[in-house]
């Protein structure tokens, strides 16, 4: 059978090629070998066996030619950058909403052969997680106010008393409320392909990816996860930069165990029309990675918490995974391996630190405190 990942030559995209290739599948990958990823080169862990196609999936030609005689479809191609979308728009709107616009679009008028549709989502489409009030139970925040960040108060807020909450496990049905541009972009991208698979009777599933790091996880990329920037940090002898107080928290999920989720949303009837959450369950602050990520590079260096503020970032969101353990998922990675083995692959690799031109960007742009 013949699949075709969009974003292949991407560090999700590549493992999923991967696996693909060793389960016997006819792979196909469409990527347009973004520079700030790749700077310029195919990456050499790029599977041999797999058909390559640059181009941009923005390219109606390309993208007839990368669906033809495909039977699945991974869509994970974006352009990925919470902070950079809020000055980028355009770029962000067009690479992920307008091109996934596209997709759908051949796939609604074109004749093809495409049994399944899985499309990357995120966790950044909830905004903020879900929090307990203890006079008003469960309620969703939505953004600190500005006001709050100056008092440096970063816990959140009961919207409805004012009391502080505590964060509880984020599920499925949460309301949305994205917080970024990306975001937004994700959840156009998931709410389309849902849409038109609904519509057109294309089984579709919706994988909500949460913080995902490991292996190829480009190091000289400063809007990548924060496991793959801190690590560019401290192979540079640089201290990781932390914003807020650093004990805000995300649910930290291996990239193999993003590509048993994905395998699954394949192969399970149960998973089709629906979105799923796709992290471990637990939770981990920012300044516990850059402490880890610190001792196992074999680093003096110490995080820096810088004590200021991102526009938009969000205080605690970590994953509900009832939903889809019902499909056979549980995570195979803890936490102490999967970092240790980024590490491993990390040491020997070129990280060209760029986070004080990005911090610098997001500054004048006036998000963040100055």
């Amino acid at each position: 059978m013949k699949v075709l990942v969009t974003g292949g030559c991407g560090f999700i995209g590549s493992h999923l090629t991967d696996r693909l290739v060793e389960k016997g599948f006819d792979v196909r990958i469409i990527d347009n070998l973004e520079y700030q990823v790749h700077q310029g080169t195919v990456p050499d862990y790029l599977n041999p066996e797999a058909e390559c196609i640059y181009d941009d999936i923005a390219n109606e030609e390309a993208l007839k030619t990368a669906i033809k005689g495909v039977s699945v479809i991974f869509h994970l191609a974006a352009a990925v950058g919470v902070g950079q979308s809020m000055y980028q728009v355009n770029k962000y709107v067009n690479s992920n909403t307008m091109a996934t616009a596209k997709l759908l679009d051949l796939l609604v008028n074109e004749t093809h052969d495409v049994k399944k549709l899985i499309v990357a989502s995120s966790m950044s489409i909830y905004g903020e997680g879900t929090y307990e009030c203890q006079q008003c139970g469960v309620v969703y925040p939505t953004l600190r106010q500005p006001e709050q960040f100056k008092r440096h108060e970063w816990e959140m807020k009961c919207p409805l008393c004012g009391n502080t909450t505590k964060p509880i496990p984020t599920r499925e049905d949460k309301p949305l409320y994205p917080t970024s541009i990306y975001a937004i972009t994700k959840r156009d991208q998931e709410e389309m392909c849902l849409t038109i698979g609904r519509s057109y009777n294309i089984p579709t599933v919706a994988l909500r990816y949460f913080n995902v790091y490991g292996p190829r996880q480009s190091l000289s990329n400063p809007y990548t996860g924060v496991a793959a920037i801190f690590s560019s940090r401290i192979k540079n002898n640089n201290p990781p930069l932390i914003f807020e107080d650093g004990l805000q928290c995300r649910d930290f999920i291996s990239v193999y165990d993003i590509i048993q989720a994905n395998l699954l949303a394949m192969d399970k009837e149960e998973a089709d029309y629906e979105s799923f959450n796709v992290g471990t369950g637990k939770v981990t602050s920012i300044l516990d990675i850059a402490n880890i990520l610190a001792t196992l590079y074999g680093s003096n260096v110490k995080p820096q918490i810088v004590g200021k503020y991102r526009i938009g970032d969000i205080r605690h969101c970590f994953a509900d995974i009832t939903k889809i353990q019902k499909l056979g998922f549980k995570p195979q990675v803890d936490l102490a391996s999967g970092i240790a083995e980024l590490v491993t692959w990390g040491n020997p690799v070129q990280a060209n630190d760029r986070v004080d031109q990005a911090i610098k960007e997001l500054k004048d742009k006036g998000l963040v405190e100055v």
